[in-house]
């Protein structure tokens, strides 16, 4: 005959092997026994772990997986607003990677901030400088930088002759940078420094003004090259054009005009090709002057007659 070791009398229920506590079949839902202070004149029992059975349909826990492996999180807890089986570990997760940033900007420690190199260039009219700022830029301080260097290249660019051809290849130079740069967002919120203000773009600015006055000469000089070539020599001039002398009687220009001008003189009464003997020009009628062209082996006179 075997007997129940005997009962403290604060436990009014059966003793279970190794510890105290209500029956399990009472109490399903306890997993392991609750932690007791020790009271005076009691010794301390270690207890082993005491898995309770599951509810019904509901599997048993893993108690082999670790809870955290190498690059894994602990499983998810239910105090902490995650969602998962009751009394049911779930399968670890990833840590979220943190967000890539990517390059800061140089000026104001924005992100996100792109590399590029803004140009500008200098004509002191013998020498000329070579201007560069390189990034990292953001959206804002990458705007305000191609348009403050661009615009000083307008007005300080063109003084000189090698600065009038380079400064023009400079400012092109900056488009693609430009672009680059209207493609990022705005700067995120919190940067050490406070970016840069673009400014009114670049066709807003009093330097716009100084541009217009190479592209005005280079207009001019266009002009009078299609002028020139309107007045230039007669030698493909036809019989009935009209010339005028832009030199002087011992050293005459001759250059072809309208005919209907103010400054018409003469009209090409006839044309001798290979020769210089002006005396073959009476010839034709009212003929009261003769010019005579002699340019490496080709030779020719005109017959001019009086307007």
């Amino acid at each position: 005959m075997t007997t129940s070791p005997p009962q403290p009398p604060q436990h009014p229920f059966p003793g279970q092997p190794g510890g105290y506590g209500p029956p399990p079949e009472q109490f399903p839902q306890y997993t392991q026994p609750e932690p007791q202070s020790q009271q005076p004149g009691q010794a301390y029992e270690q207890q082993p772990f005491q898995q309770a059975p599951p509810q019904q349909g509901q599997p048993y826990p893993q108690q082999d997986q670790p809870y955290a492996q190498q690059g894994q999180s602990f499983p998810q807890q239910d105090q902490f607003g995650h969602q998962g089986q009751q009394g049911q570990f779930g399968q670890p997760q990833p840590y979220p990677a943190a967000p890539q940033m990517g390059l800061q900007c140089r000026f104001c420690g924005s992100f996100p901030a792109v590399d590029a190199t803004v140009r500008g260039h200098q004509g002191m009219i013998v020498v000329m400088r070579f201007l560069k700022l390189r990034g990292p830029f953001c959206r804002s301080c990458g705007i305000a930088s191609v348009r403050d260097m661009t615009a000083k290249s307008m007005w300080q660019g063109w003084w000189g002759i090698g600065s009038s051809i380079i400064n023009p290849i400079t400012m092109l130079m900056n488009i693609g940078p430009m672009q680059k740069f209207k493609g990022l967002p705005a700067p995120l919120p919190g940067a050490p420094g406070q970016p840069m203000d673009p400014g009114k773009p670049l066709f807003r600015r009093a330097p716009m003004l100084v541009l217009l006055l190479p592209v005005l000469a280079i207009v001019l000089v266009v002009i009078a090259g299609v002028a020139g070539l309107a007045t230039t020599s007669p030698s493909e001039a036809a019989v009935g054009a009209c010339v005028m002398n832009k030199g002087t009687a011992s050293n005459p220009r001759m250059r072809v005009v309208d005919c209907a001008g103010s400054d018409a003189e003469y009209k090409i009464a006839g044309k001798l090709e290979n020769t210089t003997d002006d005396r073959q020009c009476d010839q034709f009628e009212g003929v009261k002057a003769s010019y005579t062209v002699v340019d490496g082996s080709t030779e020719y006179t005109l017959c001019l007659a009086r307007l």
